[in-house]
């Protein structure tokens, strides 16, 4: 959690510092593409304002990201989603206004790519988001077990090396591969102690099923604590 933070700052100090020099520095050659236009198109966007207008919307960000900061620190579960995407809707609501400062024979493109933009990367996050709040459940079977939902697989008993009912959660250090929300991890993890992980992590609710396979641990638990001790029964049953 603390490199996001430091990640999230980073970058906003970056938009504020490009901003700036794009918008009182007047260096339009860093907003991408114009340098490749013709000096009669440069100049045309100069007087419409577009270039300033870019460099105000980069440093704006920068500063809203920077006011929202603090939330971070606050008891509020979902403050770096709400970072990223005021960041995210900011910037790409922005482009779609940009564009009728562009000039008159590529305004049209320009609403078109922006708002397409707009539409496939706000949309595919938020279903993906989405398809990662479905949930999970873990499976017995006389062989092995599976779990259900985003990332899961299924496991022969022969390849499970151990199984322990945790209190406690050891410390996630980084997301491989994974959804990393405040309340739920699903995927590959860092785990402290034990390597490369997959995480199937309902945070606050314990106790944690852990599930070490010759391939990898596995981590998995339920919001009903009587669920998770019900798994951890019966796939210790069938590894003894």
């Amino acid at each position: 959690m603390a490199a996001v933070i430091v990640i999230q700052l980073v970058i906003a100090i970056l938009f504020i510092i490009l901003g700036w020099v794009i918008r009182f520095k007047g260096i339009y050659g860093l907003i991408s593409g114009f340098n490749t236009r013709s000096e009669a198109e440069q100049q045309e966007l100069i007087e419409k304002g577009y270039p300033q207008k870019t460099g105000s919307l980069i440093f704006f960000t920068g500063i809203g990201m920077i006011l929202l900061f603090p939330i971070t620190f606050s008891s509020f579960a979902y403050a770096n989603e709400v970072i990223f995407g005021f960041m995210l809707i900011f910037l790409l609501g922005g482009m779609i206004y940009l564009s009728k400062f562009e000039i008159q024979r590529k305004k049209k493109r320009s609403y078109i790519i922006s708002l397409s933009l707009f539409i496939i990367i706000v949309g595919g996050i938020a279903a993906i988001t989405a398809f990662s709040y479905q949930g999970y459940t873990l499976k017995t079977t006389n062989n092995g077990f599976e779990i259900t939902g985003m990332y899961g697989e299924e496991w022969d008993y022969a390849n499970v090396v151990n199984v322990e009912l945790m209190d406690s959660l050891p410390d996630v250090t980084w997301r491989q591969n994974g959804v990393g929300l405040p309340t739920l991890s699903k995927g590959y993890f860092k785990v402290e102690g034990y390597g490369s992980s997959l995480l199937f992590i309902q945070h606050q609710s314990p106790p944690y099923l852990y599930i070490e396979t010759d391939e990898r641990p596995i981590f998995i638990n339920d919001k009903d604590p009587s669920v998770t001790k019900k798994w951890y029964e019966e796939i210790n049953d069938k590894v003894q």
